[in-house]
């Protein structure tokens, strides 16, 4: 029987958070984790930040697969973001609350005190998480720019910037989409941008959507410019025959008899398309070929030696073998043929003893492929005797090995393959800038690099191409076009559940997947019907 899965999409606010700035208001981010095991969390998602504001409502939704038979934890925490790290660390924490999916969605909406680490309660901090589910993936592509707009501020243009709000079932609205602010302008061009239907008018075209115009201040005391109502369909119509949305000021309205607007906007493009999800990929014929790249430098210390992370213990394990059990048991459920290959790098091999940063641990040059994860173990064990440990540690063969693959597979016209590298490593990189400028063209290409630290070494070089704390950019300068990298060290799992390093690692690979076909609009090999689904 196939499992129950819903989609559903969280919407997060929160009122009277923490004040932590000094001279002005938190500028809070919600971040949002999900249980790995006991005490430990993977971080999924974060909202955008919202400057100088104590009862933010984020317009960054979270899209979760709900399975009615699991139990599944979830954690938000909200953070005071003041620089531009990603780490959370230096941010203030201004609480979190725990609870299940279940909860949520039973609840519909869940309005809940935050608290902090030490479990008392955040001053008056409230979260509240409203769910909805989501059976319509269609988005919305669009691009609004605005003329004549009013002047706000005394010594300058307007700062511009629209929000987009969705009515709900109540007849409330709200917030689905916020622009950037566009400085000293009255004549602002926004960027395109997407959000999903569902998420602007629950797949409705004729639900009333609401579109507010504000003057931008850094206080966070934004003046309304205007506001208009329309809904998906009149924005359709507007963006072929050229139809302008007056912006209303309420109070100008009624103060002056001659009142106009208070400047137009102008629907430049609006695209209803399908989005397929990760699932639609997968029930679609899309095959996930999976290749492990394994680590054999000096620096692991001699396999013989109980020190050395090479050296399996009695009970027939290390680290290295406990990363590639973990991650390939998750994997090869989507790969077809269940044959992976299995590479080596920084070892001197047989017979000639050179350096090899891409080598067959089953040492048969015409053919790497192991059959299942065990056939990955039981080279690895044969492997390991019979090379010399020494270096350096260059990642980039390897990638650029694996990349080699995805490139033919990217000439394809459907989203027919994916490939996941699995490196599994112990610690710094010699060729930072090499690999660093193969992760950003493999950043084209349908492939996405997992790396697991083992060791205490320092990662902070691993930590650097995870993509998660800004763009990852190559020697010369030019930028991935995706996150495609995710790193973690295997001792923050040592004593976790064996699916807690599995879940942290692959987290991201169903988003990667979904991103990269998407912006291509590659379909699935085989399109599903919705009795194809019902599989009992």
């Amino acid at each position: 029987m196939a499992q129950c899965v819903t989609k559903v999409e969280l919407s997060i606010s929160c009122e009277n958070l923490l004040d932590k700035d000094v001279g002005s208001k938190s500028d809070p981010l919600c971040v949002y984790f999900i249980s790995t095991g006991e005490n430990q969390w993977a971080e999924i998602g974060r909202t955008e930040r919202v400057e100088n504001c104590l009862s933010p409502k984020f317009s960054k939704k979270f899209l979760v697969d709900y399975y009615f038979e699991q139990v599944q934890k979830l954690k938000f925490g909200i953070y005071d973001i003041d620089n531009k790290t990603i780490d959370l660390k230096d941010d203030d924490f201004l609480g979190y609350f725990e609870c299940t999916l279940g909860q949520i969605v039973s609840s519909k909406k869940l309005m809940r005190p935050l608290v902090l680490k030490n479990g008392k309660l955040a001053g008056k901090g409230m979260i509240s998480i409203l769910a909805e589910e989501v059976k319509d993936n269609r988005i919305i592509n669009l691009q609004v720019q605005a003329r004549n707009l009013d002047k706000k501020d005394l010594f300058g243009k307007s700062d511009p910037y629209l929000e987009f709000h969705k009515q709900t079932e109540d007849g409330n609205w709200q917030v689905t989409h916020r622009t950037e602010v566009i400085k000293n302008n009255l004549n602002p061009s926004w960027k395109a941008f997407k959000t999903s239907l569902h998420s602007l008018c629950n797949g409705d075209l004729q639900r009333p959507v609401k579109v507010e115009c504000y003057d931008y201040d850094n206080d966070g005391s934004h003046d309304l410019i205007g506001i208009f109502e329309t809904n998906v369909a009149k924005l359709q119509e507007a963006s072929q025959n050229a139809t302008e949305f007056e912006c209303i000021n309420p109070k100008k309205k009624q103060k002056k008899k001659n009142y106009k607007n208070s400047g137009t906007v102008i629907v430049k493009s609006c695209q209803i398309v399908k989005e397929y999800s990760f699932l639609d990929y997968i029930m679609g014929g899309c095959q996930m070929n999976f290749t492990v790249g394994i680590d054999f430098t000096g620096s692991n210390g001699d396999p013989r030696s109980p020190d050395s992370l090479h050296y399996i213990n009695p009970n027939g394990f290390n680290e290295y073998l406990m990363a590639i059990w973990s991650v390939g048991m998750v994997v090869q459920d989507y790969d077809t043929d269940k044959m992976f290959p299995a590479l080596g790098f920084g070892a001197q091999i047989p017979p000639n003893w050179q350096v090899s940063h891409e080598f067959p641990i089953n040492f048969n040059p015409d053919n790497a492929l192991c059959s299942g994860v065990q056939g990955i173990v039981d080279a690895y064990r044969n492997c390991l005797p019979q090379v010399r440990l020494y270096g350096p540690t260059n990642f980039s063969p390897i990638i650029n090995h694996m990349a080699r693959f995805a490139a033919t597979a990217a000439q394809q016209q459907t989203a027919s393959q994916y490939f996941i590298l699995l490196i599994i490593t112990d610690g710094v990189i010699t060729d930072l800038d090499n690999t660093r400028q193969a992760i950003v063209n493999a950043s084209k290409l349908p492939m996405s690099i997992i790396i697991v630290g083992v060791g205490g070494a320092d990662f902070s070089a691993m930590e650097f191409l995870d993509g998660d704390d800004g763009v990852l950019k190559s020697p010369t300068g030019e930028a991935a076009i995706r996150d495609i990298v995710q790193f973690v060290p295997f001792r923050k799992f040592q004593n976790a559940a064996k699916e807690a390093l599995a879940q942290s690692v692959l987290a991201e690979v169903p988003q990667q997947v979904v991103c990269y076909f998407n912006t291509r609009k590659m379909s699935p090999p085989k399109e599903q019907k919705p009795e194809d689904l019902l599989d009992f």
